[in-house]
């Protein structure tokens, strides 16, 4: 005779699908979470990533996303699966078996198939990550600062997540054998999810409320910084953005119901908006986490086009081949010395232009920040003295641009970009100015900005105000720039990187510093609080990593020491080198979301096809042909792929092309941004396909489920 233990294996065993599904589920889910986990916690990206940026802030972002999605993803197959349990549940009820019976079997075996499938993804999760990324460092680049490095505290991740995916589990489980009626448990699995009728408003509605969230969520901050002075915690500043997930949702449910034929199409897709409309509420959810995924994927894949074309055509556009400055009390690498370094390598130097310039002390506005419960707020107060910048004449600009530039005394021009895309690297309109040794100080007219990128963050004065406010100032408040052409520039690249070795090993310990150290700053700081928050050793004491002569090809210090050369053929060759942590670590965030994406639109369909193979089947015994059929199967594969490509590809490019336009001051889109936004649009038109072969494979299993089945 056989005990209730055994006759649960044997079902367990016959029924073994619906546990591979959920198993698998959270298997994928955690995979997904530890190998993110594990590269956004590595120190090697943390490293490049600086505390409170928006690269780190960007990179939360997606994972949240993401964990979200793969926690909807698996509490739909928690639910999916117990609806198909909930029948042999019932039916042992009925044969006597006791709730608590049963309750404990399903605990046992629920924490069991969590345990493996969730540890096994945690287990795998670490190779994963590794993996991806030396195959990114075999085939695109690989530098000493590539070698990924992993911290224990990654797995923290997806511990918790296994911990909510059990908790789901069990909770799913006690709720459905402690039903009180029999007849519901037994008919659980055969419940719809019904949604009524959805008015055709719902599109247009939805489609307004999308682009409302987009623009209140971007805009509104700005308004609160600029009208308010407070900076709103992030969890009030995605407020603004609900209604376009409202939004979304909206649009999603009228695809489901109603799908985007019109009313034309109400009678000939009948059977398939019919299916889908009974299966409502779980397909929308599922494509709704789907949309955001595929939002999140884009996202991180636009960094790498952008990033790469600004930078390609910012550097080619370079008046200068080769300019670089140092401060006057470095003993540095002579003309002569350049000179033989470029004969040794075989290349001519055309033009020579060296010229001086000074650090200044510069009046300005400093913001005034007060943490409170609600975010933080700040006032604005006016110091005379605040902060220092780089001052050339007039003639010296002359002499290093070749550009003619006549200010009137008294007066003094800011240097922006040829772009006006960087405004915030300019320290603004300076109205007074100071001489750091002497103390002499002179008030100044600010005029029309002058252009110039390769000079950005400088500042030009009258040749006589030049010469009176810098008189008497020491060599380590002075600068020299140095600018010269060459007759072949591609071939130069191995003099460009001798040179950059030189000038770093000329370079003294007192400008071993990162590009946010200020003289001025500094001497205000110490006077005032015994301190300075960017000398290297107050950023290695607060855990902050800095820069080093020992590590010259690091990112960190390529991007962030203050007297990086601006050598274009060294900038374009090695720009890919340079950055590679950075383009590795979104282009890993574009794959996993892009793979949850994949994995949750073919399961939502295998799900669909296995609820709906009777009625495709017993209306294949009433005669319907193989075509209207395949109309059917397609109409509802097509409605879950389609409307998240659609929604979110169109969603994520306006978005960013919002995000572009706002960029610049004034707003505008410039021509880098312009050669970058198109360069996105051939990413959308490759990931577009890649989809489309996913959307077809599928189609093909559900048919191999549905209408391609052998008759029984």
């Amino acid at each position: 005779m056989q005990t209730f233990a055994h006759v649960y294996r044997h079902l367990r065993r016959k029924n073994w699908r619906q546990y591979a599904l959920l198993g698998g589920c959270a298997f994928f889910s955690v995979l997904l979470i530890t190998a993110y986990a594990c590269m956004m916690r590595s120190p090697t990206i943390l490293t490049v990533l600086p505390e409170g940026g928006d690269s780190r802030k960007q990179v939360m972002m997606v994972f949240v996303l993401a964990v979200l999605g793969c926690g909807v993803f698996t509490t739909y197959a928690s639910g999916l699966f117990f609806r198909q349990k909930s029948r042999q549940l019932g039916v042992f009820l009925a044969l006597g078996a006791t709730r608590r019976q049963l309750s404990r079997m399903l605990t046992r075996e629920l924490t069991l198939l969590t345990l493996l499938s969730c540890g096994a993804g945690a287990l795998l999760g670490g190779p994963l990550a590794w993996g991806i990324w030396q195959i990114f460092c075999t085939f695109v680049v690989d530098t000493a600062e590539m070698a990924l490095r992993f911290t224990p505290q990654s797995y923290w991740f997806p511990g918790v997540f296994t911990l909510f995916v059990l908790l789901v589990l069990l909770g799913m489980g006690c709720r459905s054998v402690h039903r009180t009626n029999i007849i519901d448990i037994v008919q659980e699995s055969h419940k719809s999810e019904p949604i009524r009728a959805v008015p055709r408003w719902y599109r247009p509605a939805g489609i307004v409320l999308i682009a409302l969230g987009g623009v209140l969520g971007y805009g509104i901050p700005s308004v609160l910084i600029q009208g308010l002075h407070w900076y709103a915690p992030a969890v009030i500043e995605a407020l603004f953005y609900l209604p376009a997930l409202v939004g979304l949702y909206m649009v999603l449910l009228h695809t489901v119901v109603n799908g985007w034929g019109g009313k034309k199409g109400k009678y000939r897709d009948l059977i398939a908006t019919s299916m889908m409309q009974f299966q409502g509420r779980q397909t929308v959810r599922n494509m709704l986490v789907m949309t955001v995924l595929l939002v999140g994927a884009y996202f991180a894949s636009f960094f790498t086009p952008m990033l790469l074309t600004s930078s390609e055509l910012s550097t080619g556009d370079r008046p200068i081949d080769y300019l670089y400055h140092y401060r006057s009390d470095q003993t540095m690498v002579t003309r002569q010395e350049v000179a033989q370094l470029a004969a040794d390598h075989g290349v001519e130097l055309t033009t020579w232009s060296q010229v001086s310039a000074a650090t200044l002390g510069c009046d300005g506005i400093e913001e005034v920040e007060t943490e409170g419960p609600f975010g933080t707020t700040y006032t604005e107060e006016y110091h005379g003295l605040l902060h220092g910048a780089s001052f050339l004449s007039e003639s010296a600009f002359r002499e290093l641009t070749g550009i003619e530039v006549d200010l009137a005394p008294g007066t003094g021009a800011n240097i922006l970009d040829d772009q006006a895309s960087t405004p915030w690297r300019s320290a603004g309109d300076v109205t007074h100015i100071t001489n750091m040794v002497t103390g002499q100080e002179m008030d100044i007219q600010p005029v029309e900005a002058v252009r110039y990128t390769q000079l950005l963050g400088c500042f030009l004065l009258d040749d006589g105000d030049y010469a009176a406010i810098t008189q008497g100032l020491t060599p380590e408040w002075r600068e020299e720039f140095v600018a010269f052409q060459v007759a072949d520039l591609e071939a130069s690249y191995p003099f460009a990187s001798d040179l950059f070795y030189a000038i770093v090993d000329h370079s003294g310990p007192e400008v071993e510093v990162v590009s946010a150290w200020d003289p001025v700053e500094r001497m205000l700081q110490l006077q005032e609080k015994g301190a300075y928050f960017y000398d290297p050793e107050t950023l290695e004491e607060r855990g902050y990593d800095t820069i080093h002569y020992s590590d010259p090809d690091s990112s960190q210090f390529r991007t962030d020491w203050k007297y990086m050369p601006q050598f274009t053929i060294l900038d374009q060759t090695e720009m890919v080198k340079t950055m590679a942590v950075f383009l590795m670590l979104f282009v890993f965030i574009a794959l996993v979301c892009f793979a949850a994406f994949v994995v949750i639109s073919f399961t939502r369909c295998m799900t669909i096809a296995m609820a709906n193979a009777q009625v495709y089947e017993d209306l294949r015994h009433l005669g319907a042909p193989r075509t209207y059929l395949y109309r059917s199967v397609k109409g509802q594969v097509s409605r879950v792929f389609r409307t998240p490509i659609l929604v979110g590809t169109v969603l994520v490019y306006a978005f960013y092309t919002l995000m572009m336009y706002g960029n610049g001051d004034p707003a505008g889109i410039n021509a880098l941004e312009g050669a970058g936004m198109l360069a996105c649009l051939a990413v959308v038109g490759v990931v577009s396909v890649l989809l489309y072969l996913v959307y077809r494979l599928t189609l093909r299993k559900v048919c191999a489920v549905t209408i391609d089945r052998p008759r029984a």
